[in-house]
């Protein structure tokens, strides 16, 4: 069998495995080792050719990957294998951000349990415009936050409750209003996005109050992955905006000044 690499989703299952293990490796025939590995071989990443192969996720290759994200911790003074950047990153990440990492394992196992990341399709955006996923939270976390904002009865839901309430459907971040822009084109059209990422809120119903109105191009600047984050809020996007807006404006003045 051809060499298959270790996606971040699962070297996160396996790392939050050697966490709860007291960043200890965990041996070939251990109970947690033998289900990691039946769990990775269902996870819908791979091709049906490698999850055929006996070889593929075995306890022996997970047992070693554990070993690997061990001697990658900081703290270990032994001999180190050589577990490869995407190892030494997701280790670095559980000890920068450990209970949001382990949260986003415990997403994944829930969203793979109760079927629904076996039943939701590959979604175009979930890895990111240079076609790997760097973001912390993995890329099926990203599939199934995509695939949620695009429930077109999730999102005429959320427009008839703000019409109920009489508030204005425009983007929260830019404030960008299609009918004021597009006239009657424009009426009712808009995209939704969650204020809190699967691994915050969990893998549960999503609640309308939930959900952030937003036009194409500010949903996308909240999915877009860059240094690690592939997920903001509203508030988080409306902010680097603003930053953006104050470094351009001493140039703005220099230049009506000359």
């Amino acid at each position: 069998m051809a060499r298959i690499s270790w996606t971040r989703d699962e070297l996160m299952l396996a790392c939050a495995l050697v966490v709860e293990n007291g960043w200890h490796e965990l041996r070939q025939n251990d109970p947690e080792t033998l289900e990691l590995s039946d769990l990775l071989r269902t996870l819908p990443l791979h091709s049906t050719a490698a999850k055929s192969d006996p070889r593929f996720r075995s306890p022996n290759s997970v047992s070693r990957k554990t070993t690997d994200i061990a001697t990658a911790h900081p703290d270990y003074r032994g001999t180190t294998t050589r577990g490869g950047q995407p190892t030494r990153d997701v280790v670095a990440d559980f000890l920068r951000y450990p209970a949001e990492m382990a949260a986003a394992a415990s997403a994944i196992r829930s969203g793979i349990a109760s079927g629904e990341l076996h039943r939701i399709k590959p979604q175009p955006e979930e890895a990111g415009d240079d076609e790997e996923t760097t973001a912390r939270e993995g890329q099926l976390l990203a599939r199934w936050a995509i695939y949620r904002e695009r429930d077109r009865g999730l999102r005429d839901r959320k427009i008839q409750q703000a019409r109920r309430r009489g508030e204005v459907i425009r983007c929260e971040v830019c404030s960008f209003d299609f009918t004021h822009a597009y006239g009657e084109l424009g009426t009712g059209y808009v995209e939704v996005h969650h204020r809190l990422p699967l691994h915050v809120s969990g893998p549960t119903e999503t609640k309308l109050d939930d959900l952030a109105f937003l036009c194409a191009n500010c949903h996308r600047m909240c999915h877009k992955s860059f240094r690690g984050e592939s997920w903001r809020t509203p508030d988080t996007l409306r902010a680097e905006m603003q930053k953006a807006s104050h470094r351009r404006t001493p140039h703005a003045a220099s230049d009506s000044a000359s």
